[in-house]
């Protein structure tokens, strides 16, 4: 697996490390994170603190940098750009909010969750108002098909979650299912991020559905390796209990893909069903299900879903002018599906 997550897509324009993309848009980003910071200052102490962690803690800003990527080949005018930006940032961070609440996580990224520190009702109104600060900020572009975008966004994740409530203890998901659950839980706002960023950087209105559809497809991959590596790594990378998932009885691709081409023994299957009605009885059970997935070849079948969903990312950012721009939407469809966690 790790050979062939390290093999790189032949590249159209050139390849372009990704490093060097967040090196070029750190001053743009720092502009970002100086407005995220802001957001986060509330008149509760504990409340404030720990949202300064949370959003200190977001990692690559991937959202937004896609949002300033996807307005660089037109008008780029961070002053409209930023507030954006920053404002699909919070979005993310509200959704993440709600789901360590519904999951009952305790951690995210190796630190506390305000899920661990605050009572199941003082966190989902906190998550409320960090939405509500994510719409203000989009509502500051005084762009009316930014609102719209912002609005459709939040309905597809509030759909993609209730889609995991609903589904949850089934082994009756099919990739139907599977693919419109993680469009709205992931990919939506990674196709909202980029067509927001066109919308504001004045692209034409074929340039913005390319870039919807571009984010789309990045988003889907995005999800699948995160769904690849909760099973994949060790607890220690991956900041919070390896196969999460599969411990909240969420069927994902490679679990879908075991039971449903009978991969590993029939008693290694009975346990994975199991696990995903029941829960499971031991983490001794848990990780004993985990290796059977692991050894089982259906993370490698569900990288290559995720390969697939980047050479169709690929091939639409033919349609942009090319240049620095287009490189740097490459080499970030790229390190989707070369992250390691």
């Amino acid at each position: 697996m790790a050979a062939r997550t390290a093999r790189r897509i032949q590249s159209t324009g050139g390849p372009l490390e990704f490093t060097t993309v967040l090196e070029r848009m750190q001053p743009d980003l720092r502009r970002v994170e100086e407005r995220l910071l802001a957001e986060t200052v509330v008149e509760y102490p504990l409340v404030g603190d720990v949202l300064r962690e949370l959003v200190a803690a977001g990692g690559k800003r991937l959202r937004p940098l896609l949002l300033l990527l996807a307005a660089k080949p037109f008008r780029y005018d961070l002053d409209r750009l930023v507030p954006a930006a920053a404002g699909i940032e919070l979005l993310h961070t509200a959704s993440l909010i709600h789901d360590d609440s519904i999951d009952h996580a305790e951690t995210r990224r190796g630190k506390p969750t305000l899920n661990a520190l605050l009572d199941p009702e003082v966190v989902i109104l906190v998550g409320d108002y960090m939405f509500a600060r994510s719409a203000m900020l989009a509502a500051s572009t005084m762009n009316p098909r930014v609102l719209a975008v912002f609005a459709s966004c939040l309905g597809s994740i509030c759909d993609g979650q209730l889609r995991e409530i609903f589904a949850a203890h089934s082994t009756d998901v099919t990739l139907d299912d599977y693919q419109r659950r993680i469009y709205g839980k992931t990919a939506a706002l990674f196709a909202s991020s980029a067509e927001i960023g066109a919308i504001l950087g004045e692209a034409t209105d074929d340039q913005i559905a390319t870039l919807r559809e571009f984010g789309s497809c990045l988003g889907m991959a995005y999800q699948i390796i995160d769904d690849i590596l909760d099973l994949r790594e060790d607890s220690t990378r991956l900041g919070k209990p390896a196969g999460h998932d599969l411990r909240q009885g969420t069927v994902t691709l490679p679990t879908m893909l075991f039971l449903q081409q009978e991969r590993g023994t029939a008693a290694e299957r009975a346990l994975v069903s199991r696990i995903v009605s029941e829960g499971a009885e031991s983490a001794e059970a848990l990780a004993t299900a985990v290796q059977a997935i692991r050894t089982s070849g259906v993370l490698e079948q569900a990288w290559q879903f995720a390969v697939h969903y980047i050479e169709d990312a690929r091939q639409l950012l033919s349609r942009l002018p090319d240049g620095e721009a287009r490189a740097m939407l490459e080499a970030l469809a790229q390190h989707a599906i070369e992250r390691q966690f």
